[in-house]
């Protein structure tokens, strides 16, 4: 079977090429290139014609083209419906803030956790996506910003977007080293954000990698009825299990959790749901992200009024809980949270 050379770090490239009889300074020269956006070997302009011969008949370069194109006419976000090689899709998004470009990625086609607030799962589960498919998301976006201005370029990451990133962890934490290497795209990992619905034990794995990522816990409820209704994945790991196991992580990688909460009218609104969540968090290194709910066609939720966020937010602000209420971006072409799909709508 070919080898995806954009899933290789620099050591596996090594390796690969002394099999192919190349030297092994040309490790870093072609990782670079791959790293950054090659998409064919003629781009490796200082790899000779031969050992580019070579590297095409033992491995291929994994890429994305961009099916479908949507620029939102409200705030800039870009959003791409990637296909891959083998037909599969995700979609990836740019999302222009002040602090720079901050790229929505997907780690799976299609999602299996079935989240009933989230249009990602309702067309079920298709396959994993590997580190180098990752990055071609990263490499499409930029290629795509550029068009309108050269000097734009993702700088922050957050995996948020179609799939469970901690069901593919393999595959995750590799990508996450390959974009964090200094030869290749170097963002910094604190500029990077992981997103899970909560897998208690890959949150207790992860926690032994220490990095310095940020961790995002889709909680959406404080307690075990509500959040079984929104969320299979508690019928697993149960309230309780997941916030020990996040209180774990604190202690053991010093790093605060963010919570996000998609505010749901008449599910998970109340006072009575925020002094439940309030008493949850009690204590924690950790910030809670309130978003009111983004529309699917497939459910009826609706946002929370305006001041039902505010009476949320302050009884969290009162127990003396960081909170903030996420602006929604994106959503005249449906890029917002909850909305990304693997095919064309």
């Amino acid at each position: 079977m070919a080898i995806d050379l954009k899933s290789l770090n620099i050591e596996e490239t090594e390796e690969l090429i002394l099999s192919l009889g190349i030297e092994k300074y040309r490790a870093k020269q072609i990782f670079e290139w791959v790293s950054k956006g090659a998409d064919s070997f003629d781009e490796m302009t200082n790899i000779s014609k031969k050992h580019r011969e070579l590297l095409a008949d033992a491995c291929y370069i994994s890429s994305a083209e961009p099916a479908e194109i949507y620029r939102s006419k409200l705030d800039g976000t870009v959003k791409i419906l990637c296909r891959f090689r083998d037909g599969e899709h995700a979609e990836c998004v740019a999302l222009p803030y002040e602090h720079g470009i901050s790229a929505c990625i997907s780690t799976q086609a299609g999602c299996k956790m079935g989240c009933s607030f989230c249009a990602s799962t309702k067309a079920g589960f298709s396959r994993n996506l590997v580190p180098g498919e990752m990055l071609s998301q990263i490499h499409i976006l930029n290629k795509e910003l550029r068009k309108t201005n050269p000097n734009l370029t993702v700088n922050h990451i957050v995996l948020m977007g179609i799939g469970e990133p901690l069901d593919n962890y393999d595959n995750t934490l590799k990508f996450l080293r390959l974009v964090n290497d200094p030869k290749g795209l170097n963002i910094g990992m604190r500029n990077i954000s992981l997103s899970t619905c909560g897998l208690v034990d890959k949150i207790e794995r992860l926690a032994k990698e220490n990095l310095q990522l940020t961790l995002s816990v889709s909680l959406h409820a404080p307690t075990n009825d509500i959040r079984s209704k929104l969320m299979p994945v508690n019928n697993k790991y149960c309230v309780e299990e997941l916030i020990e196991a996040c209180k774990k992580y604190i202690a053991v990688t010093g790093r605060r959790i963010s919570f996000e909460y998609s505010l749901i009218s008449g599910v998970n609104d109340s006072r009575y749901c925020a002094e439940k969540l309030a008493e949850l968090l009690s204590g924690m290194l950790c910030h809670v992200n309130l978003i009111p709910v983004n529309t699917i066609k497939e459910r009826s939720f609706a946002p929370s009024e305006r001041r039902n966020i505010y009476a949320f937010s302050s009884v969290l602000e009162k127990a003396k809980i960081n909170v903030t209420v996420r602006r929604t971006m994106g959503a005249d072409i449906n890029a917002a949270c909850g909305q990304l799909r693997a095919k064309k709508l």
